[in-house]
């Protein structure tokens, strides 16, 4: 390991120590996942996880937790976001991330204070800063700690570490709610959540990696993926046409940009 990625690890680790009886906002993904792995080699049985069920967040994602957690033995608690819980969210504005992130955290907050657990993390690395991100204003305003991103760690040195560490799936293309999906302004409803999900699981299971599924005007799907995936993809067409309509599209197309993140923050100027 390199001397420079070294001293971020130790930077981690002192953090973490420091902070004692610790709560761990887990999604699944790579970066919080080799949070709390760190979290679990320097606090032992002072830990526990928190993800959350939710429409807006993949399945696949909560049962990838649960089996991390499993392995790890790290308690996993799950807490509930229900549609009432977040109004201001399903009107989709361009600041719905922080909307949603602000009641998320809240209720793991209460959930682990409930607990004995002093203090919560959440995964965001170093990279995070560079996109619209207003879910990190909730976290600063909540006083919830982003400890990757405090010790510099970037999401290549993130996977790194993760790879050293022993964690298998280190090089997971990342994820992110459902609702990034849908474009700033169309209302979220459970039903357009779903069936981008059904959607993105059928192109998941045919083996395409980091896909997206955008929807467009209600019934246009929208399809994201590496450049180089596009031959194969153009290859099962049909399949996949047929599989999308099923779900409830009317109109299957095929991004010619490929796929990059954050691609509905295009229309904010950003």
């Amino acid at each position: 390991m390199e001397h420079a990625l070294a001293e971020k690890l130790d930077m981690l680790k002192t953090e973490l120590r420091a902070l004692g009886k610790t709560a761990v906002a887990f999604s699944g993904g790579v970066d919080s996942a080799f949070l709390l792995k760190t979290a679990r080699s320097v606090l032992g049985e002072n830990l526990a996880a928190f993800t959350v069920c939710s429409p807006a967040f993949p399945a696949r994602e909560r049962t990838a937790a649960r089996a991390f957690c499993a392995e790890e033995r790290i308690p996993l608690h799950t807490v509930m976001l229900e549609e009432k819980d977040t109004d201001a969210f399903s009107a989709n504005p361009p600041d719905r991330c922080y909307h949603c992130k602000r009641i998320l955290l809240e209720k793991m907050l209460a959930a682990a204070g409930a607990l004995g657990f002093s203090s919560l993390c959440e995964g965001s690395n170093a990279d995070d800063t560079g996109d619209y991100r207003p879910g990190l204003k909730a976290a600063a305003e909540l006083g919830v700690k982003s400890p990757l991103l405090d010790c510099g760690l970037r999401k290549a040195e993130v996977r790194a570490l993760a790879r050293q560490s022993g964690i298998a799936f280190w090089d997971k293309p990342s994820s992110a709610c459902l609702a990034s999906r849908i474009p700033y302004g169309e209302p979220l409803t459970k039903e357009k959540l779903e069936k981008i999900e059904r959607a993105e699981n059928f192109l998941q299971d045919m083996g395409f990696r980091g896909v997206r599924v955008r929807l467009h005007g209600g019934n246009t799907a929208r399809i994201e993926c590496a450049e180089n995936s596009f031959p194969e993809l153009l290859a099962r067409r049909k399949d996949i046409v047929q599989a999308l309509r099923a779900a409830g599209f009317v109109y299957v197309t095929l991004d010619l940009q490929g796929y990059r993140t954050g691609s509905m923050n295009e229309v904010l100027g950003i």
